[in-house]
């Protein structure tokens, strides 16, 4: 039953996102859009690649942590509707932290910059994975074990909400009214993935947008300012090493610094842009900065 749901989800989505894609494509090239290059796309094929490559090998590994802890659930659903209901909601507000925490912890954003790294933004953006993301993505669901939910299907449903999470990296698409208040839609996505100062880490939620509500991270796209798609410095790079790794190697640059132990902690789990010197800045300090030069002018 698990096979035959995870063979159907891929049979219907794989036809979905070539539509899409083609038809984005093709409204792209006929509107002079220019939202798609040929290195940028097969970057993004290349990285998924790499990412579902390694989440096949740990796959056994995951479900065997998470049938693990599964034996210690104090819940029992007889309900099917309301398993998979509060299995979809609370999949995707532990999917918020590990998205949050991948934002504000430089370990972590050194495996996440590669989904950030590139300068167009289209469908085949949401394919350009976080590489070595599964090797720990499944700790964040292990509470969901204990809340009676099964490993197989705490997978599933991730896959499943994947595919939403796909289709929203789009600049075809408008602001969606009133599902704009409860859902992530492809508007609050484009902030997401802006190097605009007012948007960094901004709006991480996959389905579900009232987390950022929640919890102080939400930010409506502003018609008055462009979004500008990448990173606050731009790696200038398809080199298939350096898409993967060059956070990494920025890491290691900071940490043969002359500072302090506890400097050289905050380069590798304090939050990007961090530097003992101020050399750098974090996404806190640009927009403190920015907020500044406002009220002095």
């Amino acid at each position: 039953m698990n096979e035959f749901r995870e063979a159907l989800l891929i049979a219907t989505t794989t036809p979905i996102y070539a539509i899409v894609i083609v038809a984005e494509i093709l409204f792209s090239y006929f509107h002079h859009k220019n939202y798609y290059s040929v290195k940028g796309t097969f970057s993004n094929i290349y990285l998924t690649s790499l990412n579902l490559s390694l989440d096949i090998l740990v796959r056994g590994i995951c479900l065997f942590v998470l049938n693990y802890f599964y034996q210690f659930k104090f819940i029992e659903f007889n309900n099917q509707y309301a398993y998979w209901g509060i299995l979809l909601i609370t999949q995707d507000f532990m999917f918020y932290w590990l998205h949050r925490i991948d934002h504000y912890c430089r370990m972590f954003w050194a495996v996440h910059v590669t989904h950030h790294s590139s300068e167009e933004y289209n469908l085949t953006v949401g394919f350009r994975s976080s590489v070595f993301q599964p090797l720990y993505r499944f700790i964040y669901f292990i509470p969901l074990t204990l809340l009676g939910f099964k490993g197989i299907d705490i997978m599933f449903i991730y896959s499943a909400t994947q595919i939403y999470g796909i289709l929203i990296h789009t600049q075809t698409v408008g602001k969606l009214g009133f599902v704009e208040h409860f859902l992530s839609t492809p508007s609050h996505h484009r902030v997401h993935h802006a190097s605009n100062v007012k948007y960094l880490d901004k709006n991480m939620g996959m389905v579900l947008i009232i987390w950022d509500k929640l919890f102080g991270t939400f930010i409506s796209e502003d018609e008055d300012e462009k979004v500008v798609y990448g990173l606050t410095e731009n790696i200038k790079t398809f080199h298939p090493l350096k898409m993967v790794f060059h956070e990494w190697i920025n890491i290691a640059a900071d940490l043969k610094k002359t500072a302090s132990l506890k400097a050289k902690f905050m380069y590798v789990f304090g939050p990007p842009g961090w530097s003992h010197d101020g050399s750098k800045k974090t996404a806190r300090q640009l927009r403190d900065e920015l907020l500044n030069k406002k009220t002095t002018t």
